[in-house]
């Protein structure tokens, strides 16, 4: 028996006790974690194709740990133009094993339910409704002023292009300040799906100095390194 099933944004054909390699997951070590989104499903001769998933499948699996792919290098050169660069990546991943696959009656992740608006009062006759208009209207309260945090160009980090700088964006890292503090195996986590392969182990330092306003000494470092790695 075996299932095709989408985990942390992949597909993968698995069967049980098969050891399967995903993107980074959140879930601890020794923890089980179930994917419920089932594709397809295969028991000898009897195959169930989802619509465009299978109702009650799932898959369970056991996280082992997380690690680290082999270093892939990318080489890039122009000729006649001066320009070469030269980009290591390695993918934050989690080793899985595959403990069983269930083909019926597995619970679906709960979703949350928005509130439900509250019901309007209702109100008979045209007096009742000139006194709910009048008492439903408060005195207008000046609100207070949204704080307004502007973003970065977090293109000046040696290393990050107008792709990578979108997407940080879209992630809610929009500036030095927040590039500074978020650790660059979690920014290899939000560009994963960006096409290439980065080393962002530099960018949180280089963007500490963009923040404090260090930019000579942060030109200068730039000058040593090489997309981004040192």
């Amino acid at each position: 028996m075996y299932a095709i099933v989408e985990m942390a944004g992949q597909q993968f054909k698995v069967a049980k006790d098969q050891k399967v390699y995903v993107h980074r997951l959140q879930t601890e070590e020794g923890k089980k974690v179930v994917f419920d989104n089932v594709l397809l499903l295969a028991d000898g001769s009897n195959i169930t194709v989802g619509a465009p998933a299978i109702d009650g499948a799932a898959v369970e699996a056991k996280v082992v740990k997380h690690l680290k792919g082999d270093k892939v290098i990318v080489f890039k050169k122009k000729r006649r133009k001066g320009y070469k660069t030269k980009n290591g990546h390695r993918q934050s991943l989690t080793e899985i094993v595959i403990e069983s696959i269930v083909a019926k009656g597995a619970k679906k992740s709960a979703k949350k339910e928005e509130p439900k608006k509250a019901a309007k009062p209702e109100t008979k006759g045209k007096d009742a409704n000139v006194e709910v208009s009048v008492a439903s209207k408060p005195k207008a309260e000046k609100a207070a002023p949204k704080k307004s945090t502007k973003a970065d160009d977090l293109k000046k980090i040696e290393g990050i292009g107008p792709k990578i700088a979108e997407t940080l964006v879209a992630a809610g890292v929009s500036t030095f300040d927040e590039l500074a503090k978020t650790d660059s195996d979690k920014i290899s986590e939000i560009i994963a799906d960006v096409r290439g392969n980065h080393v962002t182990d530099t960018w949180p330092a280089q963007a500490k100095l963009a923040a404090e306003g260090k930019w000579d000494e942060l030109k200068k470092w730039q000058d040593e390194l090489d997309g981004g790695k040192a």
